[in-house]
């Protein structure tokens, strides 16, 4: 059996575990970049940043779903918690957003 330490650096190796993560903080940046070339007004049609940024959001549920899938079953402690960072990482991604009303 498998001590918890190598469980957790199995689960950290794993792209599905990172990968979320790293989507959201360049969702992140590319709002950060939207507000500092354009401001924070709304225009009429939303642009490259606007589709990509979209794209970035939905690309990692099918990572985070197969992530969750292979294993909350195998280790739901350590799963649990790279499962609370994504999330965390994804609302912090959706909110700059939802605030500015874009």
């Amino acid at each position: 059996m498998e001590s918890e330490i190598e469980i957790e650096i199995e689960i950290g190796k794993q792209p599905a575990a990172w990968l979320p993560v790293l989507m959201s903080l360049a969702a992140i940046g590319m709002v950060a970049m939207q507000l500092a070339f354009y401001g924070a007004a709304r225009e009429a049609d939303e642009g490259a940043f606007a589709h990509l940024w979209q794209l970035l959001m939905v690309a990692q549920l099918p990572l985070i779903a197969a992530f969750a899938y292979r294993w909350l079953r195998q280790a739901p402690r350590q799963a649990l918690t790279i499962l609370a960072a994504q999330a965390l990482a994804l609302a912090a991604a959706v909110l700059p957003v939802f605030l500015l009303g874009w």
